[in-house]
């Protein structure tokens, strides 16, 4: 059976499956990335999951991965296949591409930023399926985006398109570590919430799923949290609408997970900013943490076709 591989590598896992033509997860596997015993033992790592996985598909489906699609955190020079930064793996410039072909034997490989990986495939294939036009917004430790375009995801000229954390939307505000000061994921993302829930309840150990939890059951301290998180990011999303004018957009990442307690406010709060703009779909992301692995696939099945690969049905 003809397949591909997909690796996602994070900070402290990868998750890895074997992927068919019309998109279905053969085979899937999870390892540490072992970070911890730096960054030359992590590339080996993602090159001994690689050929494991290949080695699984000669055995168990009669030939060996026909390509192989990766998604890397950090910096990623896609072009070139490179690595170029990542501060929790502690990579630079690492040719990754060339080193999983070479370890492959010589068969295609796509290298991919993980945010712009997870968003193709929740573009193509999950919460974005049929837009022309979505932008996807993980909101995690920090804030980042994709932005789709039939089919694809833009990188921008230099790698950074869809860092949509990074727009200031409270002047002279709280400072980032990019440099500025009052930057969206220091108000939106779920480590901004956690800590001025933490502040506001005085518990240390306080989290955005906490604060959530007590936006529901109607504390007014966690509200006024809550409340000041869904106007930062209406702000910013506002921002990025009126510059890309997407069809649908796409909110994931952990502070999502509360459902309705956040799209509700959200939706009512980018509704009162618009004026001219025409008012995207806003839902929440479906793929959960398989989306970057399955990006990955599709990345890898794109070298393989010259029309993109839109599978007819996404498999839990």
């Amino acid at each position: 059976m003809r397949h591909v591989i997909a690796l996602d590598v994070g900070g402290t896992g990868m998750k890895a499956a074997l992927v068919g033509a019309d998109g279905e997860l053969l085979h899937q596997a999870r390892r540490a990335t072992g970070r911890e015993r730096g960054p030359d033992s992590v590339v080996e790592s993602v090159l001994d999951f690689a050929a494991d996985l290949r080695a699984h598909g000669e055995r168990h489906f009669g030939a060996p991965a026909a390509a192989a699609g990766v998604a890397v955190p950090g910096i990623v020079d896609s072009a070139r296949g490179i690595a170029a930064y990542s501060a929790n793996l502690g990579w630079r410039d690492v040719p990754l591409r060339d080193l999983l072909g070479e370890r492959l034997h010589g068969v295609p490989v796509a290298l991919g930023h993980d945010v712009r990986t997870g968003g193709l495939a929740e573009g193509r294939i999950g919460a974005g399926r049929g837009s022309d036009r979505f932008l996807f917004v993980p909101l995690g430790t920090g804030i980042a985006g994709a932005i789709g375009i039939e089919g694809r995801v833009e990188a921008g000229a230099h790698g950074f398109a869809g860092e949509i954390g990074h727009i200031v939307v409270r002047r002279d505000g709280v400072p980032c570590p990019c440099g500025q000061r009052g930057c969206l994921e220091r108000y939106a993302s779920a480590a901004a919430v956690g800590e001025a829930w933490a502040a506001a309840s005085g518990d240390p150990d306080a989290d955005a799923a906490g604060c959530a939890k007590a936006v529901g059951s109607g504390d007014p301290r966690a509200q006024a949290v809550w409340q000041e998180a869904v106007d930062a990011l209406a702000d910013g999303l506002v921002t990025a609408l009126t510059l890309l004018d997407p069809r649908t957009l796409i909110i994931g990442g952990g502070l999502a997970e509360a459902g309705e307690t956040l799209f509700t406010p959200l939706r009512a709060a980018v509704g009162r900013r618009l004026t001219f703009q025409k008012p995207p779909s806003v839902v929440p992301a479906v793929l959960g943490d398989t989306a970057g692995c399955r990006g990955a696939g599709l990345l890898a099945w794109d070298l393989l076709s010259t029309t993109p690969t839109a599978p007819s049905e996404v498999t839990a």
